[in-house]
C-alpha cells in the first residue's frame, strides 16, 4: 500500500475511515485506547493508515462527549519517599491500562496543603482523587464525601471513604512471627509516626505476635519515629540508649530500617550477627544492601488496581468499600536464628 496522503488541517476519524475503507464507528472502536487492543488484519490496517495520515485522538472532544476528562488526581506526601514513588508508578500504570492518566500533587504531610492540592486538582477537572498520604483526622475526606466528590484512600482507611490497603496488622504479625520462629525473644520495634494508621496497624501486628507467644511487651522497646532514613537512624540511637540491646528489631518501613542499619554499623553492632533486622514494603534497594534486608512485601500493583476500580465503581455495599491486599514476608540474610 502506498503512503497515504494526509488531508489539510487536523486529521479526523472521518479521514481515517475514508482512507482505510471502513466505517467511522469501526475506526473509532479500533483506535480507542481504553478498549482491548485488537490484532486483527483490519485493526492493523486501520492503525497503519492512521499513523500515515498523522491522526491524533482528540482527547478533549472525547472527554466532553463522556462528561469526563480521563484525568485522575493523586495526592501524595512526597515523591522523594521510595514507597510513595513506587505506589504512584503503580497507580499511573493502572490508570494507563484504562486509557486514563494521573496528575500528582505533593503535600509534605500537611493537612492544609492536602486541601489545597485537592482543590487545585478538582479545578483542573480530574474525574476523581486518590489520597496516598499518611496523615489522618483532618476531616477533609468526610467533606469530599458530603460534596459527592469521587475519591479513594490508598494504604490507609478512615472508616467511611473507599480504600485500597495492605493488611498491615497481618504484615506486622508476619515480621514478628518470623523473628520468633528464629528463636528471638527480645524483639524491639521502630514504630513509625503515631499519626499514620498503617504504622499503628503494623505495631498492632507486632503486639499480637508477642502476646500469642506469651512474650512480655516492653514499652521502652516500642520506639516512635518518622518514616525517613534519618528518623530510623535517630530511632536506633534512642533504642541503644535504653541500655539493653534486643536480639532483633522490626522496623515498620524499609527507610527506617536502612537508617537504623547505619547507626548500628557505626556503633560496631553487626546485622545479623548481633541483631537481626526486618523492614517493611520491600523497596528495590533493600535486596542490594551489603546485608540484604528481610522485608514484608506489599503488592503495590494490586493496591493500585483496586484503588482505581473503587474510584470508578458506581455503587458499592459497605463491605465492598475496602479492598485489602495480602502482604508476603521475604526472608533474606538480615535475619538469622538467635544465638
Amino acid at each position: 500500500m502506498n503512503q497515504q496522503k494526509a488531508p489539510r488541517g487536523r486529521v479526523t476519524l472521518h479521514d481515517v475511515a475514508r482512507a482505510s475503507g471502513v466505517s467511522k464507528s469501526t475506526v473509532s472502536r479500533l483506535l480507542d485506547e481504553r478498549l482491548p487492543r485488537s490484532d486483527s488484519e483490519k485493526a492493523r490496517h486501520v492503525r497503519k493508515v492512521a499513523a500515515e495520515l498523522g491522526y491524533m485522538r482528540d482527547v478533549s472532544a472525547a472527554s466532553l462527549r463522556r462528561g469526563k476528562t480521563g484525568m485522575i488526581g493523586v495526592i501524595v506526601s512526597r515523591l522523594t519517599d521510595t514507597v510513595v514513588a513506587m505506589l504512584y508508578e503503580s497507580l499511573s500504570r493502572a490508570a494507563a491500562k484504562s486509557g486514563q492518566f494521573t496528575i500528582v500533587a505533593t503535600t509534605e504531610d500537611e493537612p492544609d496543603a492536602e486541601r489545597r492540592a485537592a482543590d487545585m486538582l478538582l479545578h483542573r477537572g480530574v474525574d476523581g482523587l486518590v489520597f496516598a498520604t499518611a496523615r489522618e483526622g483532618c476531616g477533609f475526606t468526610e467533606e469530599l464525601q458530603q460534596r459527592g466528590v469521587p475519591h479513594v484512600l490508598v494504604l490507609r482507611r478512615n472508616g467511611t471513604s473507599r480504600a485500597s490497603i495492605g493488611d498491615d496488622p497481618l504484615g506486622g504479625y508476619l515480621a514478628t512471627r518470623h523473628l520468633l520462629d528464629l528463636g528471638h525473644r527480645n524483639i524491639a520495634i521502630l514504630a513509625g509516626p503515631d499519626y499514620a494508621l498503617n504504622a499503628r496497624d503494623r505495631v498492632a501486628g507486632y503486639r499480637n505476635a508477642l502476646e500469642e507467644a506469651g512474650m512480655e511487651i516492653r514499652p521502652e522497646w516500642i520506639v516512635p519515629s518518622a518514616f525517613g532514613i534519618d528518623a530510623g537512624s535517630e530511632a536506633a540511637e534512642t533504642l541503644l540508649a535504653t541500655g539493653e540491646m534486643p536480639t532483633a528489631i522490626f522496623a515498620v518501613n524499609d527507610n527506617i530500617a536502612i537508617g537504623a542499619l547505619s547507626t548500628l554499623t557505626r556503633r560496631g553492632i553487626s546485622v545479623p550477627d548481633d541483631v537481626s533486622m526486618v523492614g517493611y514494603n520491600d523497596i528495590p534497594l533493600v535486596r542490594h544492601l551489603p546485608v540484604p534486608l528481610t522485608s514484608v512485601r506489599v503488592p503495590f500493583d494490586q493496591v493500585a488496581t483496586s484503588a482505581l476500580e473503587l474510584l470508578g465503581a458506581e455503587s458499592l455495599t459497605e463491605r465492598d468499600r475496602v479492598r485489602i491486599a495480602t502482604p508476603t514476608l521475604i526472608p533474606r540474610r538480615s535475619t538469622i536464628p538467635c544465638r
